[in-house]
């Protein structure tokens, strides 16, 4: 008879140390900063984009290039009108809603374009649709993302999204120039509308309003930051804010100065350079990839002007860049010619160094003076920008029908930089304390 025994149960077994180091997954805030950016570059590339349609939508409807002018002012207008009210519409609707909503708004403006069979829908389908749409992804799109998701890096992240929209241009320029001069200008407008059709469900997707909605803390916080319940009537304290700065010499120095520092830029540089070298015999996918170099310069000159904006004074430096810009935009007639020489290489290097270097100190001298609503004010100061920009937009249109030219128009945007050194030099010193 075989007798029935109990087993001893088996040991526990002791637990086992990981086979490997640990993984840790990419922190959420990477992906919002990069959804962010893809948004930004694709604003780039719609901005960017006007100087290469001047001519052809010249040619083939006959409009004058004043009235394509101002379909672009306008665009530069209701970019600058949008972005100080960016930050409170983000806070009313969120931003993943915003920013799809901006990006259908560009894909559709860029879809209709195509279709167009008079001046007056050019500025509707790309001044106003794009043109909202643009100015709801602006610095303060960049600051709210930084604000919410980071609390390390956030220099490096700001840097970044700001540099997006030049990478845009960069980027898009020379491939759009190409697709312009050899297949037309109607297919370099839709390519850029389903680029922006492209990244709106991305945003829809990918975007969150806040680290707290998915349970995160900001990248490099301790713990969940509970999100701040949107407060009443923030676009109300925009104005309100914009009443108090608006009494006091420095803001309108400060939107003077950078007024003039947009028509010297947006308006006449990257609006009419394109038409301009082609008057002078330049292939157009020449002058788009030397716009394109003074793009990439543009970053290298932004990171050096915050390096020496910490470490000298703010309105001495503003009135060295516009100093500069005026020189170089008065030698530029002379510059231009069939094919590209060194003296204009050396134009696009340095202009390129310049070309943003005017932000830093601006935003520095709006937070001496305005300390935390500088933010609010430096986007009405960018209102001015914009409007400066909108100004010679048309103006150089209108100069290049009557004069047949468009060196008139480098030298008297030229001379005009040396009214920003004065204003640049005249802003005080805020009171310590």
């Amino acid at each position: 008879m075989t007798s029935l025994t109990t087993p001893a149960p088996a040991p526990a077994t002791p637990p086992q140390p990981p086979s490997g180091p640990r993984r840790t997954r990419l922190h959420r805030a990477w992906w919002v900063a990069a959804v962010a950016a893809l948004a930004i570059t694709v604003t780039g590339a719609l901005s960017g984009l006007p100087g290469l349609l001047v001519d052809p939508l010249h040619e083939e409807y006959d409009w004058s290039r004043g009235s394509i002018g101002f379909a672009v002012s306008v665009n530069m207008v209701l970019y600058g009108l949008t972005a100080p009210f960016a930050a409170a519409l983000m806070d009313r609707f969120g931003m993943r809603r915003v920013v799809s909503g901006a990006l259908a708004l560009m894909a559709a403006g860029a879809a209709l374009t195509p279709t167009m069979t008079a001046a007056w829908q050019l500025t509707l389908y790309w001044g106003l649709l794009v043109g909202l749409g643009t100015g709801s992804l602006a610095m303060a799109f960049a600051a709210t993302v930084t604000l919410r998701w980071f609390v390390h890096r956030r220099g490096l992240v700001t840097g970044a999204l700001a540099s997006a929209s030049v990478v845009g241009q960069t980027v898009f320029l020379p491939g759009l120039a190409w697709i312009t001069e050899n297949l037309g200008w109607r297919p370099s407008v839709v390519t850029v509308g389903l680029a922006a059709l492209t990244v709106a469900p991305l945003a829809a997707l990918l975007l969150r309003d806040h680290p707290a909605d998915v349970g995160l803390p900001p990248y490099g916080a301790p713990r969940v930051v509970p999100r701040t319940p949107p407060a009443p009537g923030a676009a109300r304290r925009t104005l309100r804010v914009l009443r108090r700065a608006s009494r006091t010499p420095t803001f309108w120095l400060l939107a003077g100065a950078f007024a003039i520092c947009g028509a010297s830029t947006n308006g006449i540089l990257w609006t009419h350079f394109t038409p301009a070298a082609h008057d002078h015999g330049m292939p157009t996918t020449v002058a788009a990839s030397l716009l394109a170099a003074l793009g990439l310069c543009n970053v290298g000159g932004t990171l050096l002007s915050g390096w020496l904006t910490d470490r000298y004074d703010a309105r001495r430096l503003l009135a060295a860049y516009f100093a500069g810009r005026g020189v170089l935009l008065l030698a530029l007639p002379a510059l231009l010619a069939p094919t590209v020489q060194p003296p204009l290489m050396v134009f696009v290097v340095l202009f390129g160094l310049l070309d943003l270097a005017t932000v830093p100190p601006v935003i520095a001298l709006c937070r001496e003076h305005y300390g935390a609503d500088s933010a609010i004010v430096f986007g009405w100061v960018s209102t001015g920008h914009q409007v400066g920009a909108a100004v010679i937009a048309v103006l150089g249109g209108v100069a290049r029908d009557v004069f047949g030219s468009y060196d008139l128009v480098w030298v008297a945007v030229g001379t005009l930089c040396a009214p920003a050194v004065l204003l640049s030099l005249v802003v005080r010193r805020a009171a310590a304390g």
